[in-house]
């Protein structure tokens, strides 16, 4: 499948990324299997902040490329969390991605030299309200803002569980949607990997009324340590 890009007018002056499912399917393939590869190191559980769980998650993807999990693996790169600009006109970054993630065909059939999706990563869990609305403001409307991903119309988070199931969690972000009027934007099912840590959510960006679609994979830490 070629990425198809679609037109678009504003002042960023590039083009729509739409990765199409395929790769959105293979991009949830590899954060599984990273963090298949680094979920029970000592050094991840519950007592470590998303920085340091994000960067063995990013180590344990790039195993998984290694390992060939995936037919794309040699296709798909995954990078360092890089600076990021929400506007081609800004002369200094106002964005950190955590995990973006780059297809080698993109970059040679579009020219395309910019990360083609962002992974965003944020401690959660259903029975606190803090977190809940922290994976929302802190994640999902940066998305939505465009502030990240501004020209991509999919883009994806893992949510680290501190406490709880992918159920709670779910329940207690649509809880915060919900409270401020936003049920439109429920996570739901995912409809490219029936698991139960995935879902997916559906946004208008407030500028230009485009959709985007939000990919959320919702993975257990180990307790912190005594």
């Amino acid at each position: 499948m070629m990425l198809i890009p679609l037109p678009r007018s504003g002042a960023l002056g590039q083009q729509f990324i739409d990765i199409r499912e395929e790769r959105s399917s293979a991009i949830l393939h590899i954060l599984d299997a990273g963090w298949e590869m680094v979920s029970e190191s000592p050094e991840v559980h519950a007592g470590v902040d998303e920085v340091k769980i994000t960067g063995h998650l990013r180590s344990g993807m790039r195993m998984a490329l290694s390992a060939k999990v995936s037919p794309w693996c040699k296709k798909m790169t995954v990078l360092p969390g890089t600076e990021s600009r929400s506007s081609t006109d800004l002369s200094k970054p106002d964005g950190l991605t955590d995990i973006p993630i780059f297809f080698q065909d993109i970059r040679e059939e579009y020219d395309e030299h910019d990360p083609h999706a962002i992974i965003e990563c944020k401690r959660v869990a259903g029975d606190d309200a803090k977190l809940c609305r922290l994976y929302t403001t802190n994640g999902v409307d940066r998305f939505k803002s465009g502030k990240y991903g501004s020209h991509h119309t999919v883009g994806f988070m893992a949510g680290y569980l501190t406490s709880g199931t992918t159920s709670a969690a779910v329940t207690g972000i649509n809880a915060y949607l919900t409270r401020k009027g936003r049920c439109s934007e429920h996570l739901m099912g995912c409809n490219i990997h029936s698991v139960p840590w995935a879902r997916t959510s559906h946004h208008r960006r407030p500028n230009s009324g485009n959709l985007f679609i939000l990919h959320h994979a919702f993975f257990g830490l180990q307790p912190a340590l005594p």
